[in-house]
């Protein structure tokens, strides 16, 4: 039974957790949707009431029937690397390799239908409030005059983006401001803006989840610092323990999204209380293993490596 990761070929993180299933003896197969057609071939067949695939990398041909679990890790398009790439190729790849994926009986990590919906932030947010996480009051809109009630009502607000930097080349760096009600908010009439009630923080929280088992690490915050992402603290990333809450919110947060892993995002205010900001369903956690020790690439390959007996479709939130 092969583990399949479907990634880029430059990915040191996937590189960490091959490395811990070639040590335990466990097939792999690596792939990047880009390179097919081209360097991968596939081929599904569906007759006589019956289904079979196969996927070919280099040599390394993997049957469907023995698929143990996929991780979808960091793909690139299909066929973008194709000799005559177009939307049109991209998307016939995308139906072929990710048609024959679902119709197989498999393990995802995670499934791309509850990893797509899990990239929302707005639906994070909800997803957060019915989990029991403390999450700041936060409004996304168009409206001007919204975003300015929301600044006069909560004083020390910040704003920050729903989907990340935009694919500019070069890329842009936007990081979470601190703003005040006297902003001139004109510009919010242009396109959404996410505003977020500031929590004045003494540490950053990553909470790395692979399956049941969890993995904290702490990193004490700089006098006044805004967005951890930007600029050095002088600090380090170092382990810590969760909270009993914080466990039963995120157990409760990956059984309604349907993650298998999920890195979260939190700032630790003067009392000690995590604040939910975000959920990255595919988040780096390389970082982290370096910095705190945490066996995080062994647990991510115990994970696809388990053998779990499932006839059923392949899993995606009920």
């Amino acid at each position: 039974m092969t583990v399949l990761i479907l990634t880029s070929e430059q990915d040191v993180t996937a590189d960490m957790v091959v490395a811990q299933l070639q040590e335990r003896g466990v097939p792999v197969m690596r792939l990047d949707p880009a390179d097919l057609p081209g360097k991968a071939v596939l081929s599904a067949d569906y007759a006589h009431g019956d289904f079979d695939g196969h996927l070919s990398v280099n040599g390394h041909v993997l049957s469907m029937a023995g698929l143990r679990s996929v991780w979808v890790r960091r793909p690139g398009e299909p066929a973008a690397h194709a000799a005559e790439a177009s939307a049109w190729l991209t998307a016939e790849t995308r139906q072929a390799l990710y048609g024959m994926l679902y119709s197989a009986s498999t393990r995802w990590m995670n499934h791309p239908r509850n990893a797509d919906q899990a990239r929302y932030k707005p639906w994070q947010l909800r997803i957060a409030h019915l989990s029991g996480f403390a999450v700041p009051p936060t409004v996304i809109t168009t409206a001007p005059r919204v975003a300015q009630q929301f600044a006069e009502e909560y004083r020390d607000v910040v704003v920050k983006s729903a989907s990340g930097p935009p694919p500019d080349d070069p890329g842009l760096a936007l990081p979470t401001t601190l703003i005040g009600p006297d902003t001139d908010f004109s510009a919010v009439a242009a396109g959404p803006a996410l505003l977020q009630r500031y929590v004045p923080k003494r540490a950053d929280i990553r909470l790395t989840c692979v399956g049941t088992r969890l993995f904290g690490a702490r990193k004490r915050a700089a006098p006044g610092q805004i967005d951890g992402r930007y600029g050095d603290t002088g600090y380090h990333w170092e382990a810590t323990a969760v909270p009993e809450r914080v466990v039963k919110s995120v157990h409760e947060y990956l059984t309604l999204s349907g993650l298998a892993y999920a890195a979260f995002d939190f700032a630790e205010d003067e009392e000690g209380l995590w604040w939910f900001l975000e959920c990255n369903q595919g988040g780096q956690f390389g970082f982290i293993e370096l910095e705190t020790g945490q066996p995080i690439a062994e647990a991510v390959a115990l994970w696809l490596a388990r053998r779990t007996p499932d006839r059923r479709l392949p899993e995606s939130r009920r």
